[in-house]
């Protein structure tokens, strides 16, 4: 590709570059991720550069598609559009040129740095070079504490990056740097915030959810596909398990009293969802929890339902409160989405006042009269799995 024909961005990684020894496994894996991200967006080209990221992209891919991509990409501390040019201080003062052509601005500062240290100049000698040389081009000033415009500089072996405005990136660890995850996702704002803290920490997350069709309608599967969808681009591919929960909800309301039905449904998903992680390869299961938030989230419940597990039970929202999770449902995309009315699982057979202190020898006792084997076939045998992607398939020409 000709330079008329390509764009550039600088890349920085987020925690990988605390990982000492094994920072090149998670730099590998970041670079894998960040491929599929833009895998439909034409050629790309990828390269490690002095602890930063280099891709070099066709010119007429649209720069807000790639930012877009970018920003979706766990274990980017962030990003920019940036502007190449060789070791020699009249090249960068072109490209400088270049990079601020059409440009107004009250008041800059340059800021350079060295990941490249063997040069003919230093950082500073570089800062007041290219200040001094944007005072001879344009009107404006000098401002080292709040400047309108910042002018980045990097300088790495062979090049010098140039750009303007960094985009903040998700942060964290790369997806599949931490292992498989198993997500209980509902219809609701908590899972799919849970799921997506565990994605930042680097884990693959497949999900599962329960559902009351035919007794309810189809409007919590539903939902539960679009949210399922929408975290998948933080990781490329992912399984959405559909589990018929209606008739086991019947077996628990024969035989359990009011009072426990909530905790023996819970405990009933959970030896569900671990039957499914077997087939996955996952590690342990996820919640949306937050200590105290409904009847089934205090202290002495978790500790009833978490009995059920062999895996851990991850809960990322444990200490968060409601605000605290809407608002960063509102950042990630799914509370439009969650908030959508449905028919969830959870309002069929809800007694009118569950056990809030449950105790683990009381439920196992009422548990006797169920057959925890038939009820995980009844369940398991009506499962439907989902595969998604990301990016969606092309569709095919007419």
């Amino acid at each position: 590709m000709s330079a008329e024909r390509e764009q550039y961005a600088v890349l920085h990684y987020a925690e990988a570059s605390l990982k000492g020894k094994n920072r090149p496994l998670f730099v590998r894996r970041l670079m894998h991720n960040i491929r599929q991200a833009l895998a439909d967006l034409g050629e790309a080209e990828l390269r490690p550069l002095a602890g930063r990221l280099l891709l070099r992209l066709p010119a007429s891919v649209p720069w807000e598609t790639v930012a877009e991509r970018l920003g979706w990409v766990c274990g980017l501390a962030n990003f920019a559009r940036c502007t190449p040019a060789p070791h020699d201080l009249e090249a960068i003062k072109r490209a400088l040129d270049a990079l601020l052509a059409g440009r107004q601005f009250a008041s800059f500062r340059v800021q350079a740095r060295r990941a490249f240290k063997e040069l003919p100049f230093s950082s500073q000698e570089l800062n007041r070079e290219l200040g001094a040389h944007v005072l001879k081009t344009h009107a404006t000033r000098v401002d080292l504490a709040h400047p309108e415009l910042t002018i980045y500089v990097e300088l790495v072996p062979r090049l010098a990056l140039l750009y303007l405005e960094k985009h903040p990136g998700q942060g964290g660890l790369p997806v599949g740097s931490s292992g498989r995850l198993l997500s209980l996702l509902s219809g609701g704002l908590d899972s799919p915030v849970a799921a997506y803290r565990m994605l930042k920490r680097g884990c693959n997350v497949d999900f599962v959810h329960f559902h009351s069709y035919p007794y309810l309608d189809r409007t919590s599967q539903d939902k539960a596909r679009q949210l399922a969808q929408l975290l998948t681009r933080y990781q490329y591919a992912a399984r959405l398990f559909l589990v018929p929960f209606g008739e086991v909800q019947q077996h628990i309301v024969s035989a359990v009293p009011p009072p426990y039905r909530v905790v023996v449904y819970r405990r009933y998903m959970v030896r569900i969802a671990e039957a499914l992680a077997q087939q996955t390869g996952a590690l342990a299961l996820v919640t949306g929890e937050s200590l105290g938030q409904v009847a089934s989230q205090t202290l002495h419940n978790l500790r009833t339902i978490e009995a059920a597990a062999t895996l851990p039970i991850l809960r990322p929202l444990i200490g968060m409160d409601k605000a605290e999770i809407i608002q960063q449902a509102q950042a990630i995309g799914t509370y439009a989405i969650s908030v959508l009315p449905d028919q969830d699982c959870c309002t069929l057979f809800v007694p009118r006042a569950p056990a809030t202190r449950s105790e683990l020898a009381a439920v196992e006792a009422v548990e006797k009269a169920l057959d925890p084997a038939q009820l995980l076939a009844l369940a398991l045998g009506g499962v439907q799995e989902v595969a998604l992607c990301f990016p969606p398939p092309r569709p095919e020409p007419a």
